[in-house]
């Protein structure tokens, strides 16, 4: 057997959330493990350290991570909202859903680095795929 295979693949979101190269899900994203390092966070590896894979398979490739951050923007704040009114409640006579619109902007703003970091992962992820055979096969660009 060799020493580079694996028998079993490794788990897609638990690479995706840990930032890992989508095409052998070992090698790490970016130069930086701490998100709030706001100097240099998305500060991204040029190639996987350990397959190879280019992370920036061409100029531009990360505009579309806009969309991919809205998403994960919007269900972030259907879960606040979802938990505020189980565990507080929702009236339209306090103010209570304008607390809401306060405490989500401010979970939005702390969340910020981590949803722009996953944003581009899975941006990524949706067009390089993982590769069994990823030290024997040619990088596909």
């Amino acid at each position: 057997m060799c020493a580079h295979q694996q028998d079993s693949k490794p788990n897609l979101l638990l690479s995706v959330l840990q930032n890992k190269c989508p095409r052998c899900r070992q090698g790490k994203l970016y130069k930086h493990s701490h998100p709030y390092r706001l100097k240099d966070f998305m500060d991204m590896n040029e190639y996987c350290d350990v397959c190879g894979q280019p992370f920036e398979p061409e100029t531009g490739f990360y505009f579309g991570t806009g969309y991919v951050s809205y998403a994960l923007s919007i269900a972030l704040s259907v879960a606040s909202f979802i938990a505020w009114w189980l565990f507080i409640g929702i009236s339209v006579y306090d103010n209570r859903l304008f607390w809401w619109i306060g405490v989500n902007a401010v979970i939005l703003l702390i969340m910020q680095p981590l949803l722009m970091r996953l944003s581009r992962t899975i941006w990524l992820s949706f067009f390089v795929y993982y590769d069994r055979n990823w030290y024997t096969n040619k990088i596909v660009h």
